[in-house]
């Protein structure tokens, strides 16, 4: 069926109903575009989800993510990004492919549809000027018939009358004639342009008008396929990103089945494993009998009389069970460091943790050691000083060794780490340094190679120091992981026997406890046996010391070069006397010959102790 033929009176209809189907595409295009800014409107909802979530860098957040179950969220976040993309590519192609090619396609079917309408409007007014032209010439060829008629019957008047002279009538009788001639002429003419007029409107009622319509109804159908294929490709768009958004989605899929909950329980262990053994079985205290009740080598207290002999001044609060939440403020951290030193010197030891119980030295006889050791030491033993004062007030020493074993390990290893990374950094920078010379060395127009000896010299410098922080650091991790025998293997077996060999000693750390109603532990405070000790007590400790006896040898492991006041050069591979062992400050007395004797590095030298030897401990 053809709008030719079946709408050939339609005109007005077909313009409205044309100009209806363009505002559908238009419409369609609206609807297309909005899409688009909703999927990157979600796109970036989505980016900004993955990003809140993201670890921040140096972190602790990012210490968490070690974890598998941390790791498939962030696989999980990451894919939302692709995710998220995908999206971004649903809008950009459907921009591309839809809302701007049916934008063209609307305004060329807009010419088309005007060009189409204006040539209809021109045939009909082509029709219309041919229809005035035939109404014109009907007219006048009426008028003339009519005007012949009168002079016909004017003449027949004029010749019947006798009074009417012969020239009168003749002169009627002329009129008639050219009244007659005249509506011969409108006659032909009316009959020429009624017969131009039919072929006219045949043409446009059969030719002109169906052809338009023709081509109308082509644009239109046109219109109609165009924005079904629009819609193919609408679901096109989406389905090219299916494949991509089910692998993101399996993706995720694939890490959450990646986590592993033993490997994620190992991590708990390697981060807060502190390396302790947990204490020994409570002996039975027995209450009945006069006498007073001893102290049990394995338990965490002690007697009443051991802590007479070492208290250090003063009542005390009590002591809670180590694995009770202690009440520290931290605002105590912030008080002047005159009255932390007071407290320091004044206060009765305490307990911290299982570290200090183990070293089985009473805190307030390392106090009095140090003293004793200021005199005539080398500068070194006021940073001892300086070293416990700042345990004290919460900063962290070098060698972390206010850590426990497990994490100091893992933090010099880390560090060890960190330093073999920054040697092998500069390393890399000194060999690109070299090639540059050599370059400049074969090609001297390219540049100067003095210029680069400043350089080379600096860069050479700073992996030289580097390596001598790590050989330190690395000492340290070989005394931790047990490398070194006089400081790990001989230091934990003396330490797993202190508590039955020294009983009175561990008196000085441990406190007396008594079962509360919870089955919590606190100490029983009692001023039975305490001992104020006297000022002149140290002044015992600064008189001429014997010459100490060697209690042991030592191997140099490392080359150092005593400078300061107080100790000894020694060469690597080096054997020397042990007089005195580190008492917790890093230092070993040694003695070369009988004049030549003072402090080296403990990490620095390889103690072997004699057990027989007096005063041989081990301190850890």
């Amino acid at each position: 069926m053809s709008w030719g033929t079946e709408l050939w009176d339609q005109f007005d209809n077909l313009e409205k109903h044309t100009q209806w189907g363009i505002d559908i595409l238009e419409k369609y295009i609206k609807f297309v575009k909005e899409r688009t800014e909703i999927e990157l409107s979600y796109a970036k909802q989505l980016r900004n989800l993955a990003k809140k979530y993201q670890p921040k860098k140096n972190s602790k957040e990012e210490e968490e993510y070690r974890y598998t179950a941390c790791k498939a969220f962030l696989s999980t976040l990451n894919e939302m990004n692709d995710y998220a993309g995908q999206h971004e590519v649903i809008s950009e192609n459907m921009t591309s492919n839809i809302t701007v090619e049916l934008a063209r396609y609307v305004q060329e079917l807009k010419q088309e549809r005007k060009s189409y309408f204006h040539d209809g409007r021109k045939a009909q007014q082509h029709i219309e000027i041919c229809w005035k032209q035939l109404e014109s010439s009907k007219r006048r060829f009426e008028r003339d018939c009519k005007e012949a008629d009168r002079a016909q019957q004017y003449f027949e008047k004029m010749d019947a009358d006798i009074n009417v002279t012969k020239a009168d009538v003749e002169k009627a009788r002329q009129q008639a004639q050219v009244r007659h001639q005249m509506a011969e002429d409108s006659k032909a003419d009316y009959s020429s342009i009624l017969q131009k007029f039919n072929h006219e409107q045949h043409e446009y009622y059969h030719t002109h008008i169906p052809n338009i319509f023709q081509k109308i109804q082509e644009m239109e159908e046109r219109r109609i396929v165009r924005i079904g294929e629009s819609m193919k490709t609408y679901a096109e768009v989406d389905r090219q990103v299916i494949p991509i958004i089910g692998k993101c989605l399996d993706e995720i899929v694939k890490a959450a089945e990646s986590i592993d909950q033993k490997n994620d329980s190992q991590l708990v262990i390697e981060a807060y494993k502190s390396g302790f053994e947990p204490p020994g079985d409570i002996e039975f205290e027995d209450y009945t009998q006069p006498m007073k009740r001893t102290v049990s080598d394995n338990s965490l207290s002690n007697s009443r009389e051991g802590k007479s002999e070492l208290k250090f001044g003063g009542k005390s609060k009590g002591k809670l069970w180590p694995f009770i939440k202690k009440n520290k403020s931290p605002k105590q951290q912030k008080e002047p460091l005159s009255h932390r030193f007071n407290e320091f010197m004044t206060s009765k030891p305490k307990m911290h943790c299982f570290r200090s119980l183990k070293r089985g030295t009473q805190s307030f006889c390392f106090h009095k050691e140090l003293m004793k050791r200021t005199i005539g030491k080398p500068t070194y033993a006021f940073e001892a000083r300086d070293y416990v004062l700042s345990l004290k007030l919460g900063a962290t020493p070098e060698d972390f060794s206010n850590l426990p074993p497990e994490q100091r390990r893992k933090k010099l290893q880390q560090k060890v780490d960190e330093l073999n990374k920054e040697i092998q950094k500069e390393m890399d920078q000194r060999d690109a340094i070299t090639k540059m010379k050599d370059v400049y060395l074969k090609n001297p127009q390219m540049g100067d190679p003095a210029s680069l000896d400043h350089k080379l010299a600096e860069v050479s410098q700073n992996i030289e120091k580097l390596r001598l922080e790590a050989q330190k650091f690395e000492a340290w991790l070989a005394e931790v992981e047990g490398r070194l025998p006089a400081r790990s293997e001989q230091g934990r077996r003396q330490s797993g026997m202190f508590d039955a060999q020294n009983p009175a000693t561990v008196n000085s750390c441990a406190q007396d406890r008594e079962s509360s109603p919870d089955g919590s532990y606190t100490e029983e405070q009692s001023q039975e046996g305490e001992v104020k000790v006297l000022a002149t007590d140290f002044d015992d400790e600064f008189d001429e010391e014997e010459p100490l006896p060697a209690i042991g040898t030592c191997k140099a492991l490392y080359t150092f070069e005593g400078q300061n006041e107080g100790t000894v050069s020694v060469v690597e591979g080096e054997t020397l006397y042990v007089i005195e062992e580190d008492k917790g400050d890093g230092w070993t007395r040694i003695r070369r010959n009988e004049d030549e004797e003072g402090y080296v590095p403990t990490s620095y030298v390889e103690v072997y102790l004699d057990k027989n030897a007096k005063g041989a401990k081990t301190y850890i």
